[in-house]
């Protein structure tokens, strides 16, 4: 397994991280990823630190807790070889205080996070989405508050606005408060958005991406073909609507390219899709999600190789779109490019 640094923080982390939002299996979104229990969760965390896989990456929100209590016991006995990432912010509840990110809602939820998790600290904290109700003075006072109390290690932030990262980063360093040094973030060659501001912005200011979903919401398995119907067991049919839209045409299209590349490779369509992204900028870490040991064991042989500079090209080209403004200007014009080279 790769190591890389998480952002510009002294965290080493490995190129693929482990997702939980399997675990637990409760609610219409998170029963479509899978029902994994603790004994299942176990064997799957085994065979993650035999590979060198030692991030697991949860949240409280995930079945409404019960992901963060299976992967807290599946834990037990090997917490010290292990690093934990979760998130916070989602609505838990329908109170007052059930959702956000002020210091109420950050104190009580870590409490509840830890006692979930069977821990005495969260090494990497996320807040799952921009709270626009609480001042980030606020959020990042607490967050300061929770370091210091060695209850959260490092924080960071998942979801956000180029603009709301940059306002909390930015607060950071105006009150020596810890930096966000990770950005949990949607990015898959049928998601290339990440790319149009917030790549850059993690270059600039050494904001580390942790990337979900990187198979396109399940689009990228292998099993979609142009022509054919959504394969009767696809976890499509149930969250489709919860993740974000892609246009068939350029999805096929992308498939068809990694299909090409992987009778080239003898790798996956999906081993390839996750290789594409470990070569991006400011990718640190990939989070792959498995419902099986065998999805799991192939997810990682993503790893100890990599696409020739020719095939990423195909790959950039087939899964090529156009950003919106003002972004388009920068990749496409030549003057815009001449002072502001794209990262990619």
């Amino acid at each position: 397994m790769e190591y890389r640094t998480l952002g510009r923080s002294g965290l080493k982390v490995p190129a693929l991280s482990f997702g939980a939002g399997t675990f637990g299996g409760q609610g219409p979104l998170f029963s479509a990823w899978g029902d994994t229990d603790t004994v299942q969760a176990r064997r799957l965390v085994e065979i993650c630190l035999e590979a060198g896989l030692n991030l697991f990456d949860t949240a409280d929100v995930y079945s409404n807790g019960a992901s963060e209590e299976i992967l807290g016991a599946a834990l037990q006995g090997l917490r010290d070889r292990a690093l934990i990432s979760t998130k916070i912010g989602l609505p838990m509840g329908e109170g007052p205080f059930d959702a956000g990110a002020s210091r109420l809602r950050l104190t009580r939820g870590v409490e509840a996070a830890l006692k979930r998790l069977k821990t005495d600290r969260i090494d990497l904290l996320q807040l799952h989405a921009f709270d626009a109700a609480t001042p980030v003075e606020e959020t990042l006072s607490a967050l300061d508050d929770l370091v210091r109390a060695g209850k959260v290690l490092y924080v960071g932030a998942s979801n956000f606005a180029g603009w709301q990262l940059m306002k909390s980063l930015a607060a950071a360093d105006r009150h020596g408060w810890p930096r966000y040094v990770a950005n949990q973030a949607y990015y898959s060659l049928v998601g290339r958005d990440y790319e149009w501001e917030l790549m850059p912005l993690g270059l600039d200011q050494g904001v580390g991406a942790m990337v979900w979903s990187p198979l396109g919401w399940g689009r990228l398995t292998g099993k979609i073909r142009r022509g054919q119907p959504l394969p009767e067991v696809s976890r499509l049919h149930d969250s489709a609507d919860f993740g974000p839209p892609v246009d068939d045409e350029r999805l096929y299209r992308v498939v068809e390219t990694l299909d090409e590349i992987a009778a080239e490779t003898g790798k996956s369509v999906p081993q390839i899709a996750i290789n594409w992204l470990l070569q991006r900028p400011t990718v640190s870490s990939v989070i792959i999600g498995a419902r099986t040991e065998a999805q799991l064991r192939e997810n990682l042989e993503a790893v100890g190789w990599n696409l020739t500079i020719e095939q990423v090209a195909r790959l950039d080209g087939a899964s090529a779109a156009t950003p919106a403004y003002p972004y388009y200007p920068y990749w496409r014009e030549g003057g815009f490019k001449a002072v502001n080279p794209p990262p990619v």
